[in-house]
């Protein structure tokens, strides 16, 4: 069974999520302050973080933008805060969900098990998918255009591959937020026209290429030709 990080500082809230964990068959740790967290993190042996935003020490953000340095590892944030900006934020930096306190625990546990079957889904992958320039090495984790490599953050480069890996089939902002974001965010689906302009600035703008097309009232594609 997976074995989940906690890095929580308010041990109620992290001996509750702890004890559904265990209950659920998981292994945990916990920390109670970021830096302790990264430590813990970066040393390796878990399959999943479960991060909160407001730490002492170093705050839930700031342990996600150096983990990610060097881990994949997926990171479910949690945190009080619900704004659409500090969702963005999170993800933006590379977390794979996020989920706003209170919470029931049904729901959290639901989302633990959706990210740990995408994590391992996306470690057995392999191959290469493109499409007007742009080559994505998906075991490798990395994109080029034009020979060029792109840094990607986590969602940016899971919502390109999703795109190329269904070329020329038009994805509505619903079904993206289902496949890369794992649930559906409610009335703010404009998340996924956040990304496709990040992925547009990278690529297109950067490139001069048109890889990204929007459908009018239906979604995007990438479609199987070159500008």
């Amino acid at each position: 069974m997976a074995k989940i990080l906690v890095v929580e500082d308010e041990e109620k809230i992290a001996r509750f999520i702890e004890l559904e964990l265990q209950h659920e068959g998981y292994e945990t740790d916990k920390a109670a302050d970021g830096r302790t967290g990264l430590e813990k993190a970066e040393s390796g042996g878990y399959d999943l973080m479960l991060l909160d935003i407001m730490l002492p020490g170093l705050n839930g953000l700031e342990v996600l933008r150096r983990l990610r340095k060097s881990s994949s590892m997926p990171v479910i944030m949690l945190t009080a805060r619900d704004a659409v900006m500090d969702k963005v934020s999170g993800l933006d930096m590379g977390a794979d969900d996020y989920i706003t306190k209170p919470f029931a625990i049904e729901e959290l546990l639901a989302r633990i098990r959706v990210t740990l079957r995408k994590g391992g889904r996306q470690e057995n992958v392999s191959g290469v998918l493109s499409a007007c320039g742009v080559e994505m090495h998906v075991a490798a984790h990395t994109v080029t255009c034009c020979g060029e490599e792109v840094a990607l953050t986590t969602k940016e480069f899971a919502l390109l591959q999703t795109l190329l890996e269904n070329k020329n089939i038009v994805l509505s902002r619903e079904t993206l937020l289902t496949r890369v974001w794992s649930y559906d965010y409610i009335g703010e689906t404009n998340v996924v026209d956040v990304y496709v302009r990040y992925l547009r600035q990278k690529l297109d703008d950067a490139f001069g290429i048109k890889l990204i097309q929007t459908v009018r009232g239906v979604g995007y594609v990438i479609k199987d030709e070159t500008p």
